[in-house]
């Protein structure tokens, strides 16, 4: 196995463009996967790219328009920060990723490009309209979240491009919440989960909403339907507003965690109890 450990984003960048590798950057999901693949008789395995020692890639810094998350921030990293109300959802999933080691390790970037239909950051990155920055060869683009993720563990990456950073627009007077359903409290995989954010006036009328749910197709969606019907809503009521007609498009699964209809039951559940959250943190915040 070749195993290459590059100090500069350009030497990555080489290194990937002429080599079919595994990038490692936290490894809490590449050596659990290369561990289950051995076990199962396939001791084949990629070259190995390391980006730990490539400098300017960890960090979260507030910029004019936003703030932007090094593509080596960890969960635990996010959890610490000092971020607005819009990230309190975000944080939340970043304090229930794992367990400490996983959160210490683990990076939001890594937790993206993995593409897990459970991946708890993604939901998150969705509502939160965050963009996934990406260098290549060719230079350095931008892609929503999501487009970034095509499908099940697949993703919009060329084959010689390597995430960058993540950046998440500023959202004045947002709040957000993250909730999600497993078999136990913690190191546990989703079953269903729900990313919410809202922007309210001060009648209490949302004048913004993003709401997305995971583990509930290949892909993490928004619940656009619902968007629109929640617009210049109380934010008090929203939760009565919620029908199984705005969850349609999702597509779940049965699997050894839930059935397929359990899982929608339970996203439709979360959503209500994602809006009264908000709508209970609203009230505390007026009082």
């Amino acid at each position: 196995m070749q195993y290459f450990r590059p100090t500069s984003l350009a030497d990555a960048l080489a290194i990937k463009a002429d080599h079919d590798v595994t990038i490692l950057a936290g490894g809490t999901d590449v050596y659990p996967v290369r561990t289950a693949r051995r076990a199962w008789g396939d001791p084949a395995h990629r070259p190995v790219l390391d980006i730990t020692a490539i400098p300017g890639l960890r960090g979260i810094t507030e910029e004019p328009g936003g703030w932007r998350f090094g593509a080596l921030t960890t969960w635990s990293d996010l959890a610490a920060a000092g971020l607005p109300p819009l990230f309190d959802g975000y944080r939340r999933a970043a304090r229930e990723v794992g367990g400490l080691q996983v959160q210490n390790l683990g990076t939001l970037a890594g937790n993206l490009v993995t593409a897990s239909p459970a991946g708890d950051g993604i939901p998150n990155l969705m509502a939160l309209d965050a963009v996934v920055e990406v260098a290549g060869k060719g230079g350095t683009r931008t892609l929503p979240v999501q487009a970034f993720s095509t499908g099940y563990r697949s993703t919009a990456l060329a084959a010689d491009e390597i995430v960058t950073a993540l950046i998440v627009p500023k959202l004045h007077g947002a709040r957000s919440t993250f909730l999600k359903l497993g078999a136990r409290k913690y190191l546990v995989i989703s079953i269903a989960m729900v990313a919410a954010i809202v922007v309210t006036n001060e009648a209490g009328t949302i004048t913004a909403v993003r709401i997305a749910v995971g583990a509930c197709s290949a892909v993490a969606q928004r619940l656009t339907a619902l968007e629109a019907a929640l617009l210049g809503q109380p934010l008090g009521q929203a939760a009565g507003l919620v029908t199984a007609g705005h969850l349609a498009d999702l597509a779940p699964i049965d699997d050894v965690r839930a059935s397929a209809a359990y899982r929608l039951a339970a996203a439709e559940s979360l959503v209500r109890d994602a809006l009264t959250d908000l709508a209970a943190t609203a009230a505390r915040r007026a009082a």
